[in-house]
C-alpha cells in the first residue's frame, strides 16, 4: 500500500496455527444431552451427531437433499465449496418425516396469502424465476416467522438461527452436568470418533465429514477406547495395590511420625 521496497527480512518464520484437540462426548454423554431436548432442536442435534453436519450445513439444507428412502442426505457448497453425501440416521426418519408434513402445510398456507418464496443459490433464481416458491426449495429448518424484504415487500421463510440451536444445546450440557466444553460442533466430533472406534475405516470417515486431508481427520484418533495414542500405561499392567500392601504403607509412615517425635 506505500509502494516501499521490505528489504532482506532475515529468517523470517511463518507463525503456525495452535493445533487443539477436539472436544469429543462418550457415547453416554451425547444420550443424556439427546434427551433433554426434543422438537426440531433434536432433530437438529441428531443430525449433527448421526450424520456429522456442521451446524450452518444442517440448517441450510434444502427439502430435496433429504432422501428419506435412500437414507442418505446431500450437503451442497459445504465447507470448501464441495458437496458431499452422508447417511440419514434411522432414529430421526419418523419425526423428520412429521416434521416435513408440518412444514409442507405452513408452505401451502404461505402460497395461499401469496408469499411462500425463498432465496436461492448463485444464479438459479435469475435462471428459474418461479423455483424460489417451489416446495423442492424450501429450508428443512424454516424460522417460525417470515423475513420481508424491505426493498420489494416480499415475504419468505429463512432458515433458522445458529444461536437458537447453540443455546439450546448449551443449556443441555449443563442440565445434563456435563464437565466439558461441548459445543454443538462436539457432535460432530463425536461422530467421527465413535465410527473409528466401531472399526470404520479412515478413508470413510474421511469422505463422510468431507474433509480434504486425511491428517484433519486423523486427529480423532486420539481417543479410541484408551486414551493417549491408543497405547495402554505401565501403571495398569501394575494392577491395583492391594489391601494388604496399603495397610503395611499406612503402618509404616505412622511408625516413621512416632521414631521422630522420640528422637
Amino acid at each position: 500500500m506505500l509502494a516501499r521496497e521490505l528489504g532482506d527480512l532475515g529468517a523470517l518464520v511463518r507463525a503456525r496455527r495452535t493445533r487443539r484437540l477436539p472436544v469429543v462426548l462418550t457415547r453416554d454423554e451425547v444420550s443424556r444431552v439427546l434427551e433433554l431436548l426434543d422438537g426440531t432442536i433434536w432433530i437438529v442435534a441428531s443430525l449433527l451427531y448421526g450424520a456429522g453436519l456442521r451446524l450452518l450445513e444442517c440448517l441450510r439444507l434444502r427439502v430435496q437433499d433429504v432422501d428419506l428412502e435412500a437414507n442418505q442426505i446431500t450437503v451442497r457448497d459445504g465447507k470448501g465449496a464441495k458437496d458431499r453425501v452422508t447417511m440419514l440416521p434411522q432414529v430421526v426418519k419418523g419425526l423428520l418425516r412429521q416434521h416435513l408434513e408440518r412444514g409442507w402445510r405452513i408452505h401451502e398456507r404461505d402460497l395461499w396469502e401469496g408469499y411462500g418464496a425463498v432465496a436461492l443459490p448463485g444464479a438459479l433464481e435469475r435462471m428459474y424465476p418461479n423455483a424460489s416458491k417451489e416446495w423442492r426449495w424450501q429450508f428443512l429448518f424454516p424460522q417460525a416467522d417470515r423475513w420481508v424484504n424491505p426493498s420489494t415487500g416480499a415475504q419468505g421463510r429463512h432458515h433458522l438461527d445458529e444461536s437458537i440451536i447453540q443455546k439450546a444445546f448449551f443449556r443441555a450440557v449443563r442440565a445434563a452436568g456435563l464437565a466439558k466444553h461441548a459445543t454443538c460442533h462436539s457432535l460432530r466430533h463425536s461422530f467421527a470418533t465413535h465410527l473409528l472406534e466401531d472399526g470404520y475405516d479412515i478413508r470413510t470417515v474421511q469422505e463422510l465429514l468431507g474433509h480434504k486431508d486425511l491428517k484433519t481427520t486423523m486427529v480423532y484418533t486420539h481417543v479410541l477406547n484408551r486414551g493417549g495414542r491408543g497405547v495402554q500405561s505401565s501403571a495398569d499392567r501394575l494392577g491395583p495395590p492391594s489391601p494388604t500392601t496399603r495397610r503395611t504403607a499406612r503402618d509404616d509412615r505412622h511408625n516413621l511420625r512416632w521414631n521422630r517425635k522420640l528422637h
